[in-house]
């Protein structure tokens, strides 16, 4: 379902892009009696400005071929957060008449969610052997964009551009999740032996009681570094409202994630699990920009990233033995929200 979802904003986004550069071109020159809102020079643009967010990551592994008992995928988790309110900087530079540079920073802590987690049995024929939710506190985000580009084209009478853009992008996020209360747990769940112990373990408890919202259960830490190239488009209607959208690709991203399962005696805490991955992803803004006064003006847009792997390893790290390493068959992580701030040029 994510899956679609993120090819379903990337062909909007890529509409909207392609339809506003198309509609802009065929345009007049200029329009009667306005005054062309850009001048020659470059200017050095700084921006102030929020990103309220909602974010999910989810990933998967298969450890069926370690043991029959096991399903495919054996494990699932899914971590929903909402309200994680992003301050970002941005500060772009002109170098020469068509050139640029271009920094990117934004950060936030806090926001609420909910994790789920997912184990199958083979038993239980692809359904949840077992499910469980926590609630997520304390979430952290932090990206890093830095861009280098060109302006590949000017509209008539200065009313706008299009730039080309390469760059680099650091995307980070750790989810903390806190308690544990058992939603679902099958009859294979409570009865198959997957471990023999002693003492015996099965994968749930349906009598178990749920453990405490005050007692950390499970650190998420995912560190994305992608290379990503697009475009941006901005175009003036009039001297005092503009449209502007962007769409980026990441055709390499890479993949660094850690777990540490706090409440498992059974494994290792620093990490519990490690996953390596490469991947894909992209993203993309829409928006408008109302000029307050001149140089000063006040953005309000809508924002999606997305990054997914394609091939990775998941590697677990039990007490006691050693390390065993499964195929990771899903990472993906997905952010989209309301974007607004003041953008102010000289």
């Amino acid at each position: 379902m994510i899956v679609q979802h993120g090819r379903c904003w990337r062909a909007v986004a890529v509409a909207w892009f392609v339809g506003i550069s198309a509609c802009v071109v065929a345009s007049p020159a200029h329009a009667q009696g306005v005054e062309a809102p850009f001048t020659q020079r470059p200017k050095v643009e700084v921006a102030l400005g929020a990103w309220i967010s909602s974010g999910e990551t989810r990933w998967a592994h298969n450890a069926s071929g370690s043991s029959a008992l096991f399903g495919n995928p054996t494990s699932k988790l899914i971590y929903q957060d909402h309200s994680t309110n992003i301050a970002e900087l941005t500060v772009k530079v002109p170098i020469g008449s068509k050139l640029f540079g271009r920094i990117n920073i934004g950060g936030a802590s806090g926001g609420g969610g909910t994790l789920t987690d997912n184990d199958y049995l083979a038993a239980d024929g692809g359904n949840p052997s077992s499910v469980t939710a926590s609630n997520l506190s304390g979430n952290t985000t932090f990206y890093l964009n830095l861009d280098g580009g060109m302006r590949l084209h000017t509209f008539a009478d200065q009313r706008g551009w299009i730039d080309g853009i390469v760059g680099f992008q650091y995307w980070y996020q750790q989810y903390q999740a806190y308690g544990v209360s058992q939603v679902t747990c099958t009859n294979a769940g409570a009865t198959v032996v997957i471990d023999p112990g002693p003492p015996a373990q099965t994968l749930c408890n349906p009598g178990a009681s749920p453990i405490s919202t005050s007692v950390l259960a499970i650190t998420n830490t995912s560190s994305w570094y992608s290379i990503r190239a697009g475009g941006q488009v901005e175009y003036q209607l009039t001297r005092y409202l503009g449209l502007q959208g962007s769409v980026a690709l990441n055709p390499l991203s890479i993949l660094n994630n850690k777990d540490i399962h706090h409440l498992r005696s059974d494994l290792q805490q620093n990490p519990s699990f490690s996953m390596l991955g490469i991947g894909i992803g992209g993203d993309a803004d829409v928006g408008i920009k109302v000029m307050i006064v001149r140089n000063l003006f006040f953005n309000l847009g809508y924002r999606v990233w997305w990054n997914q792997t394609y091939t990775g390893t998941l590697t677990g790290y039990p007490v006691g033995a050693a390390s065993a390493s499964f195929p990771l068959t899903q990472f993906q992580s997905l952010r989209h929200g309301t974007t607004f701030g003041l953008n102010f040029t000289f």
